[in-house]
């Protein structure tokens, strides 16, 4: 006997009737011919009824292909996967590596989180700021650099980290701050030290 009521776990998925701001001006957004094809082969991974599911790499594929995500993106992902531009904007103001507005060309993202900011993650952050000119959550003149405090970024033991674009740069301290902007200004990505697993997996 049990004193719980029964209960079905039939998954059923609420549809948002919220509307997205108005559209831009100019075109509207579609994939390039390449990104269109990396998106079919990505959305038969999925069932037909859960193509859905594709959301977020449908997304990196329009932030890879002009930079930010903007209303008219979030319309043509909905419609590819036949859900509502609100079920994808639900998405992109969830998750903070999608970006709504431009950025620039290196987006730096230091941890704030714990094992981060016992290590001293706050002086990074000031170090960056003094270096660049900006403030958290702001973008260089040049437009080179965007400046944003993150949430846990899953290599506490390796702290302080900070994340630049989609690669890591793991145990920055404030004193190697100047020196890694300036290499990220002459050499881009390759200046970044990477995961050390994944450095070390390389190395064997």
């Amino acid at each position: 006997m049990s004193f719980h009521p029964k209960m079905s776990y039939d998954a059923t998925f609420h549809k948002s009737a919220r509307t997205l701001a108005p559209k831009e001006p100019g075109a509207p957004f579609v994939y390039t011919a390449e990104n269109r094809a990396r998106f079919d082969v990505v959305v038969q991974r999925y069932p037909a009824e859960s193509k859905r599911s594709a959301v977020l790499p449908a997304l990196y594929l329009v932030q890879a292909q002009q930079g930010f995500i903007t209303a008219s993106a979030m319309r043509y992902v909905a419609g590819l996967l036949e859900i509502t531009p609100a079920d994808v904007e639900d998405v992109v103001s969830y998750y903070t590596m999608f970006h709504t507005k431009p950025v620039g060309t290196f987006v730096i993202s230091v941890c704030r989180t714990l094992s981060c900011a016992l290590n001293g993650a706050e002086r990074v952050t000031e170090a960056l700021t003094a270096k660049l000119g900006i403030s958290p959550g702001e973008t260089d003149a040049s437009g080179t650099f965007t400046l944003v405090e993150a949430e846990c970024l899953g290599a506490c033991d390796r702290a302080p980290l900070v994340m630049v674009n989609d690669a890591w740069h793991e145990c920055l301290t404030p004193d190697k701050v100047s020196a890694l902007v300036d290499d990220l200004r002459a050499r881009g990505e390759a200046a970044l030290s990477g995961c050390h697993l994944v450095v070390e997996e390389r190395t064997r």
